[in-house]
């Protein structure tokens, strides 16, 4: 029987193999392999893959989910490993509230980035879809995040995270709150435009983002 590899992990993920990733997990761990090593170099290499062929149209959605699925699956077991791994435990960087802006019911790239900041030993908090500024705003209060996540896929709806980031900025117990956006027809100038502390261009970029706000 052949080793199993990162590369054998990315390519469950790419295909969407809910059948055997969990097996090759477990058989890396056993291995000795980290399971920081397993998210990093197998899982989000292969969902990085994913969300680049998404977005030039050469896979839909209904393979996007089974990979979605699939990392899901893989991420659901390192999770407690990921967590005794961080040098703090438990809730390593804080809490992330994700949601899709005002208007717009699309939520596959919003859920990608919940797997991604969760594997990451983020808390996140899913506010799910259609989320208007005030649910935004009474959310990062009663949970205390530190990041907010916004997403669109709809060009009509982008104008709906100026929205929330005025309406957080407006709530001086909130100013600590740093923002990151993505979704298909967001850009970075965008980001910049509209105030955005960070920009997200894909969903595995979405941690690097918002570690890269932590060292600030």
């Amino acid at each position: 029987m052949n080793a199993v590899t990162f590369d054998h992990i990315s390519r469950s993920v790419i295909t969407g193999a809910t059948g055997t990733i969990v097996k090759q997990v477990e058989t890396l761990l056993d291995d000795g392999l980290t399971a920081r090593e397993i998210l990093n170099q197998g899982l989000m290499a292969g969902m990085s893959v994913v969300g680049d062929r998404f977005r030039r149209n050469e896979m839909f959605l209904p393979q996007v989910l089974l990979s979605a699925q699939a990392m899901k699956m893989a991420v659901d077991l390192l999770k407690p490993k990921l967590l005794d791994e961080s040098e703090e435990g438990g809730n390593a960087h804080g809490t992330v509230v994700v949601g899709t802006v005002k208007g717009d019911m699309h939520d596959i790239g919003k859920n990608l980035v919940k797997i991604m900041l969760s594997g990451a030993g983020f808390e996140v908090i899913d506010l799910g879809t259609n989320v208007t500024e005030q649910k935004f705003v009474d959310s990062l209060r009663q949970s205390g995040a530190q990041y907010v996540g916004l997403s669109a896929l709809l060009s009509s709806t982008m104008k709906h995270m100026k929205a929330v980031i005025e309406a957080i900025r407006r709530e001086p117990d909130l100013d600590h709150v740093r923002v990151i956006i993505g979704g298909a027809p967001v850009s970075r100038e965008f980001a910049d435009t509209i105030g955005a502390d960070g920009y997200a261009p894909n969903a595995a970029s979405a941690v690097d983002v918002i570690k890269g706000l932590e060292a600030d």
